[in-house]
């Protein structure tokens, strides 16, 4: 693809905020919603409900975090406080919260409980906090309403440790006689910033972008460098919070399902942004526990398969595991959790030793050529000590990953050196079948991790060939994987 050094420069400038790259390198972590709307049985709760409802009688964080660590998830979103505007730590700006229910008579702190018991599992903590509030009076009145959140955002922030991310959805609906409140995003954000300069705000925020649908489905090409107008699309948010009836959660979208490629990007040279993707969606129907969903939960094996398609397709993947009114993981989640981690470990486990044999690098030195073999060969992830640098003027770079013998393969990982931004817009993986060279698959993007998988082949070993990129391309992992 022909392109002016401008255009290849400004597309190449725009790289993430280490925030942004400590979020990415997570990979695959969980949402947990839970509050009022367990105990009435809801999605949507209305508001006022009364606190005497939440009384959990067998709530144990530790039996969730052993759930969501089974899975290979590395950390937790909880939603401490969602539409209905009960809130699951004792706030000093209203009553309608757990300190107001007879659990823990009346003197717990889930949100306190659930950061300690994520720390202890090695699990990194962040918090949703909805910005529509069905109980508070002061919502719809602007300032005043505006003063009320910040007050609950900066309890969450400087109370509870650490926070990897501030999730908002955007949900906007009416308060008190019909009124609807206009958002001070930019205050809220300035809160984050200043509080927990480390955290992401996500969806509703400048870093990170919902993928558009809560169906675990990806684009074929998911691009981190897009037009900066998405993020006020997302403030917007008309599609991202909807009473679910079970049918949501499953819906795919298809509009804008090319937003990064340089068609797409035509015209927005002077307005781009890193803003890469997260994949949210539930191992139930709902996002909230209902015991007539038991019958409803995920298989591990379709969860893989969002799992490789997210994590393994330039996003992230945000998986939704609801505790039920005992304070409990329900056991079918919790199996299907565990055989999750099973398949993900075996996955990564089957990753072919092998030799990587570049057809050029860039000169000696250049940072982060490393030893292409250990690089190449030995990780599943990204290494950002073997980064490997193609010579600029190598037409078709391309590595040769050769094996000790003929090994079955079913997939290929490749990996960018996100460091300098998104660059690769073709790779091709080719094998010698039978005396002749096969192309077994091919991807127009990478990113952070790409996983290619094809009905298993036989070789001895496999080429990756870069066929175009914005500017020279940085390929931190390319890995065989034996096949099933």
């Amino acid at each position: 693809m022909t392109s002016t050094l401008d255009e290849i420069d400004r597309l190449t400038a725009v790289r993430p905020h280490e925030r942004q790259l400590a979020w990415q390198e997570m990979e695959f972590y969980a949402f947990i919603h839970f509050g009022m709307n367990t105990m009435t049985d809801r999605e949507w709760g209305l508001g006022n409900e009364d606190p005497a409802h939440f009384d959990p009688d067998a709530l144990d964080t530790d039996q969730w975090m052993r759930s969501i660590a089974s899975a290979g998830m590395t950390g937790v979103i909880l939603t401490a406080k969602h539409h209905d505007g009960f809130c699951l730590w004792p706030s000093a700006v209203t009553t309608h919260s757990v300190a107001s229910a007879p659990w823990r008579d009346g003197s717990g702190d889930l949100v306190a409980e659930v950061a300690e018991s994520a720390r202890r599992h090695g699990l990194r903590f962040g918090v949703y906090l909805s910005p529509w509030d069905r109980t508070e009076g002061s919502y719809g009145t602007g300032r005043a309403y505006d003063d009320f959140f910040v007050a609950q955002l900066t309890e969450l922030l400087t109370r509870y440790g650490p926070v990897f991310s501030v999730w908002f959805d955007g949900a906007n609906g009416e308060g008190p006689d019909g009124r609807v409140q206009a958002y001070d995003w930019d205050r809220y954000y300035a809160t984050i910033r200043r509080l927990q300069p480390g955290a992401v705000i996500s969806v509703c925020g400048p870093d990170v972008r919902w993928c558009g649908n809560e169906a675990g489905h990806t684009r074929a090409d998911e691009w981190s460098v897009v037009p900066g107008s998405l993020r006020d699309a997302e403030r917007i948010a008309q599609e991202s919070q909807h009473v679910d009836d079970g049918q949501f959660s499953r819906l795919v979208r298809s509009g804008d399902d090319d937003l990064g490629s340089r068609k797409a990007l035509g015209g927005h040279l002077d307005d781009l942004v890193w803003y890469p993707a997260e994949v949210n969606t539930s191992i139930r129907p709902g996002w909230f526990y209902h015991r007539g969903e038991d019958a409803a939960v995920r298989t591990a094996e379709e969860l893989f398969e969002i799992w490789c398609g997210t994590a393994g397709g330039n996003a992230t993947f945000l998986l939704n595991v609801p505790p039920d009114e005992h304070g409990l993981v329900a056991p079918a989640d919790a199996r299907e959790l565990a055989r999750l981690g099973e398949l993900i470990d075996r996955f990564r486990a089957r990753v072919i030793p092998s030799r990587a044999a570049p057809t050029s690098v860039r000169g000696p030195d250049a940072v982060g050529n490393g030893d292409l073999a250990e690089g190449f060969s030995s990780e599943f992830g990204p290494q950002r000590d073997a980064t490997w640098h193609p010579d600029p003027e190598d037409a078709a770079p391309a590595v040769t990953l050769t094996f000790d013998g003929p090994r079955s393969v079913g997939a290929v990982v490749v990996s960018e050196d996100i460091r300098h931004g998104q660059r690769v817009e073709d790779v091709t993986v080719s094998a010698t079948v039978d005396g002749r060279e096969v192309v077994v698959c091919r991807s127009s993007s990478v990113g952070y991790r790409r996983v290619m998988r094809f009905p298993a082949i036989t070789v001895t070993g496999l080429t990756v060939t870069i066929g175009s990129s914005r500017g020279t391309a940085a390929i931190a992992t390319a890995a065989a994987v034996e096949g099933p």
